[in-house]
């Protein structure tokens, strides 16, 4: 069979295999997660059987090859050609890289002792095999393009390769997955544009699908399986990509060795110095192949850098325009207690990026509507560059302006391994830490607060589930007297039912003051009346006498992804009949 017939034969195949790769990924990887680990196990064990076959019965003495005299010896007496050869390489432990990108989803621990205990071994075992083969047949004619399976015996050949083709599949598995984490973590930093994260397990917590990533990951496959047709080029392309990430993780660990193991930067150079140099190496000669098809990591990676760059730089200044313009705590003390609007019962929900001040959306609304709500609460939701926190420590809750004002703040903090709680959860949680905040804001029980600018107190306070000894909401018409048994809780009762019943359950010491049980006695009442979700739609635009490369950037660019792209997650898990969208004009 010709090449031209095998690849009208293998094309195709690829194709099928890749759509049907990425049309499972809804499903979830939990459904046929179990067969992973048996296919690359049989996988590994596979080449490393093969590989000590050859070895012992080709050529015994190839181990001396993993001396790195050798390697000196093979570049000086090949030159330029051997040292082009060292892309092609490459291509030795492509794949193997994958297991470092789910990092999100594995231990570092897990990670190290499958790769120095079972990846490596099965691959220097496998390379040394093909190695001793090759030695014994300099000359081969078959029309197996690939050194691996010429080096299997023939009787296993087939068997060898559904194998490898389930390896294959579970290695792109393996990308996909990787690439689901990076991008969830990225967009929870404010790096990447918003998408759909779903959370296809209840059980196992790491296990995300995003839409938007898995299409166009499958469309860019079949690109480049189409338009390349060839492994060549699709190994040069891998190459490419394959040391430059090696090449920029080397960078980036010399400033890990100084800024976080806080050691001499001496030993970052000479760590830099010693990996550095073998890697720019072999990135050199991947570049060489540029025209080959490793032109394709270059371009899709230039494009991500620039719609991250957006996204960036849109976000930074949308949250610069909030801070300047914030409104002062002066002109909220001069309207009074009640605003100078009437205050009508029920909770308002202000999404800010704020962590402090008043954001310039309330003041639209007092100045523009004759009533707002009997409790207002400025509720800023911040992802923190940690993997994840605490529920005991999830929230921060503070006062502002004087305690008959009913403004209060509350900041919600969640690492970008974190998944962020649904609409009910959310609004029990914060009608919790709020109240649990009332209830301890006396003198005796100021302790664990942080400052926070403008002078306002901001205590840390759990979710409910996490804070046994805390209150507890309390929303429907079951016995409490169950709940109350052990623990010698006792109940503030709501005076009307207006809705549906809410009650507090409080420990039963210590006692609380009657401002602040006037205060619960209001908030259940709000609680009672509902809860509205007030956000801010904001309309960026390059103020005048801006460059033209921001207003390219803002007008165009940011708003198109703005546009194109998701709500932030908080917005996605609020009904949509309690929500009110203000739209506001930015110029940046």
């Amino acid at each position: 069979m010709s090449k031209e017939h095998h690849r009208y034969v293998e094309v195709p195949v690829a194709c099928i295999i890749l759509v049907f790769l990425f049309a499972l990924q809804h499903y979830g990887t939990h459904r046929v997660g179990f067969l992973f680990a048996p296919v690359v196990i049989t996988w590994l064990l596979c080449m490393s059987a093969i590989g000590v076959y050859n070895i012992f019965h080709w050529n015994p003495h190839v181990y001396q090859a993993l001396s790195p005299y050798y390697m000196y010896k093979f570049l000086k007496k090949t030159q330029r050609g051997g040292w082009m050869s060292l892309g092609g390489i490459l291509l030795c432990i492509t794949g193997s890289e994958a297991m470092f990108a789910d990092l999100g989803h594995f231990s570092q621990l897990s990670i190290k002792i499958a790769f120095t205990c079972m990846v490596y071994p099965s691959l220097i075992l496998a390379y040394m095999g093909q190695a001793a083969y090759l030695s014994k047949h300099h000359a081969i004619e078959s029309h197996y393009r690939i050194g691996f399976y010429v080096s299997v015996p023939e009787k296993i050949r087939w068997p060898v390769l559904g194998i490898a083709i389930l390896a294959a599949v579970v290695g792109s598995q393996a990308i996909i997955t990787g690439t689901f984490s990076i991008i969830k973590q990225c967009s929870a930093l404010g790096c990447f544009p918003r998408v759909k994260i779903v959370h296809t397990s209840s059980k196992i917590h790491g296990q995300i699908y995003i839409p938007e990533i898995n299409w166009t990951l499958m469309l860019l496959c079949l690109a480049v399986t189409i338009g390349f047709r060839d492994t060549k080029r699709m190994g040069n392309a891998a190459g490419l990509a394959v040391i430059t990430v090696m090449l920029v993780t080397t960078c980036l660990m010399s400033l890990v060795i100084v800024l976080c193991w806080h050691r001499s930067i001496f030993l970052a150079i000479c760590f830099i110095f010693f990996f550095g140099s073998i890697e720019a190496l072999y990135f050199s000669a991947s570049l060489i192949k540029f025209r080959e098809g490793a032109w394709v990591p270059i371009a899709l990676s230039f494009i991500f850098l620039i719609v991250m760059y957006v996204w960036h730089y849109g976000t930074l200044k949308k949250y610069e325009f909030d801070v300047q313009n914030k409104v002062s705590i002066n002109w909220l003390l001069s309207l009074g207690p009640s605003l100078g609007i009437v205050r009508v019962k029920g909770i308002g929900l202000i999404h800010t990026e704020l962590v402090s001040g008043i954001p310039a959306i309330f003041s639209h609304f007092v100045t523009n509507l004759p009533a707002f709500h009997q409790v207002v609460v400025f509720l800023c939701i911040k992802s923190v560059p940690v993997p994840h926190v605490r529920p005991g420590e999830r929230f921060l809750v503070g006062r502002v302006g004087p305690r008959e004002y009913r403004l209060y703040r509350c900041i919600a903090r969640y690492g970008y391994r974190d998944v962020q709680k649904d609409e009910n959860e959310l609004e029990t949680d914060l009608v919790c830490s709020i109240a649990e905040f009332i209830r301890s804001e006396g003198p005796a029980y100021d302790v664990g607060t942080e400052d926070v600018v403008n002078d306002e107190k901001m205590t840390v306070v759990g979710t409910s589930s996490s804070n046994v000894e805390g209150i507890r909401v309390c929303e429907d018409d079951g016995n409490v007297g169950e709940m109350a048994g052990t623990s010698e809780l006792r109940e503030i009762n709501s005076p009307k039912r207006v809705r549906k019943r809410v009650r507090f359950v409080v420990p039963k010491s210590p006692q609380i003051d009657v401002d602040a049980r006037e205060e619960l006695r209001e908030l259940m009442d709000a609680r009672e009346a509902g809860m509205a979700f007030i956000m801010g739609h904001s309309y960026m635009r390059a103020k005048k006498g801006s460059s033209l490369t921001k207003k390219v950037v803002i007008n165009l660019g940011y708003d198109f992804l703005r546009r194109n792209f998701r709500e932030p997650t908080f917005a996605l898990n609020i009904p949509y009949a309690s929500t009110l969208e203000v739209g506001m004009v930015y110029h940046v």
